[in-house]
């Protein structure tokens, strides 16, 4: 598989991709700057799992310096590059705007300057289903206009889509852009849902309930997703002969540029949610109703039939069976 830089490499997501490549025989080389948005220890934990294998090496990098990434691009030549590395959080956006354009636009500005420079084969990014803002048609489908975002995370994410076209359009670059759909598992990042409901659930404290319940979420298991990447890696795209700039698909493109939505496309209920993991523990949650939060949406539900199409891509596993491997997890991980 050559060798590849997995950027996020101690976040969630790049940790699951970072091992699973590991596993396949690659050279991994990964990048994180370890911040603080959450608890540093967890991502220290899983850089241990990763540093335990020899085809490894680390590097602890901001990606808005920008001689800290074009030393780590001319000490090495990538075949691929896997950039998951950003700002996460919708809600924390509100808070500290300014971190969001310096990790999601510098930091990615200058991933694309290294990959350009240094002729990588693929370049494969993470993006996001909070792209789609204001848009109601589900399911949601990378054939639609996103241009209605509703926080700066998600305006963050939809700029990457754009500079990546442009460098595509440009170099020749190939770029490949991955709209993930609420992610969960093991090794997760304890501001998501799954990971907050549980940890207050067992401590027998609120959890908060937003929009009084009435959300619906297209939660996607973290090894199909790790499954997804792994297949659009090996994917480079090409110009699309048939787009047609009268009528463009903001989709494909003339230029080797693709987007793919990578979600369960089961929407479900955040009251049967709920539900599941209070059923798997065994206890009631105790539910503090709360209006809708600023910047989130009401339903998110993937189109995934070109990623089906163009790779072979099949979510498959259920909603209960993910929250078992979760809470398993959780309970040895914490000791609780």
């Amino acid at each position: 598989m050559g060798n590849i830089l997995v950027t996020g490499a101690a976040g969630f997501i790049g940790f699951h991709l970072a091992r699973r490549l590991l596993e396949e025989g690659a050279a991994v080389v990964g990048v994180d700057n370890l911040n603080p948005y959450y608890e540093v220890s967890l991502k220290e934990d899983r850089l241990s799992l990763l540093k335990a294998h020899d085809r490894f090496t680390f590097y602890r990098v901001g990606l808005e310096q920008r001689d800290a990434v074009e030393k780590l691009f001319g000490g090495h030549r990538f075949d691929t590059v896997v950039h998951l590395a950003a700002q996460a959080g919708v809600r924390y956006s509100l808070e500290n705007p300014h971190s969001y354009v310096r990790s999601n636009i510098v930091g990615f500005l200058h991933v694309l300057e290294g990959c350009r420079h240094t002729g990588v084969r693929h370049l494969v990014f993470a993006s996001s289903s909070s792209v789609y803002g204001a848009n109601r048609k589900m399911p949601l489908s990378v054939h639609d206009n996103v241009d209605h975002p509703i926080s700066l995370y998600a305006a963050t994410k939809k700029s990457d889509e754009l500079m990546a076209h442009t460098y595509a359009a440009l170099y020749s670059l190939p770029c490949t852009g991955l709209r993930f759909f609420t992610v969960y598992g093991p090794w997760g990042r304890p501001d998501m849902a799954l990971f907050k409901f549980t940890r207050n659930v067992m401590r027998g404290e609120k959890i908060k309930v937003y929009n009084y319940g009435k959300m619906k979420r297209d939660f996607t298991y973290i090894d199909d997703i790790i499954e997804g990447v792994v297949r659009v890696m090996e994917r480079i795209p090409k110009g699309e002969a048939s787009w047609e700039g009268t009528d463009p698909d903001p989709g494909t493109s003339f230029a080797p540029y693709r987007l793919y939505n990578i979600g369960n496309n089961t929407p479900v209920n955040l009251m049967d949610f709920i539900g599941i993991i209070e059923k798997a523990l065994g206890i009631s949650a105790d539910k503090e109703m709360l209006p809708m939060q600023p910047g989130d949406v009401v339903e998110t539900c993937a189109d995934v039939g070109d990623l089906m199409h163009d790779v072979g891509f099949v979510p498959k596993t259920s909603l209960e069976e993910g929250i078992k491997r979760f809470l398993s997890w959780y309970r040895e991980y914490y000791r609780v």
